[in-house]
């Protein structure tokens, strides 16, 4: 949309008697938001169609697969990559894997010490994980949890819910800091919901993880390694602390 932009400027500047050249060229970018609304608009129809399916325990085994099917056909639609939208390196190596891991250790802290005593006192309710009783105590369950943590939750979960959802609205809404706002909070309240099963203390916390995820990645230029890395730390301290039967409260 820069680009056409440019182009009527270009125009103006170069004549002042091309009135029906500049009207075509200021119906561009019109036209090409129109396009991209209503694909934007048929996307979410499918994500809230996943959605339904999943609360009606129709989606086998996660509804993840599906949501990154048609994050991936957006994106291909759009002639995008993953790296457009924030799958590459902040920096280099050790300083994406330092930001990612003390983000997630952080995360994690500010959850088990802060929000999650505050919930459980205003919900009465602990969040539900009963889902992973099974981890506790047994190596191979925590091998297979830990190995999903960092394919669905950690990589899968980003690359939906930051990586397509948040820059996709963020477009919609110009990129300007109440587009990127505006997405951010959208993102989060979906990341929550996926979450549905641990009931509304797991919502709430989830909805707050999701906010520091999506601040990580808009304040880091839209870079996903981040994000991803600081997901899988704070999934991987939980499975531990469950194996370890060390995770608060009762399961």
């Amino acid at each position: 949309m820069r680009f056409c932009c440019g182009n009527v400027r270009s125009r103006f500047d170069r004549s002042d008697f091309a009135p029906e050249g500049a009207g075509i060229s200021m119906l561009v970018p019109i036209r090409r938001f129109s396009r991209q609304g209503s694909s934007a608009v048929l996307e979410f129809l499918l994500l809230g169609g996943i959605y339904l399916a999943d609360w009606r325990h129709y989606v086998i085994p996660s509804k993840v697969p599906y949501l990154l099917a048609v994050a991936w056909i957006s994106l291909r639609l759009r002639q995008l990559r993953w790296r457009d939208v924030g799958f590459r390196l902040y920096r280099n190596w050790p300083t994406t894997l330092a930001i990612g891991v003390a983000a997630g250790l952080a995360i994690e802290l500010l959850e088990l010490l802060c929000t999650q005593p505050l919930l459980v006192r205003m919900t009465g309710q602990m969040p539900d994980l009963s889902a992973f009783n099974r981890v506790a105590g047994n190596v191979q369950w925590l091998a297979i949890s830990l190995a999903l943590t960092w394919t669905l939750f950690a990589f899968g979960e980003e690359l939906i819910f930051r990586g397509y959802l948040m820059d996709r609205v963020a477009g919609l809404l110009g990129r300007t800091r109440l587009g990127w706002t505006v997405a951010l909070f959208l993102a989060s309240v979906l990341f929550g919901l996926s979450h549905f099963q641990q009931g509304i203390t797991g919502v709430s916390e989830n909805f707050l993880d999701g906010l520091i995820l999506g601040a990580l990645y808009w304040r880091l230029g839209g870079n996903l390694a981040v994000p991803i890395i600081a997901h899988g730390v704070t999934d991987t301290v939980d499975f531990l602390l469950l194996f370890f039967h060390r995770y608060p409260g009762p399961h």
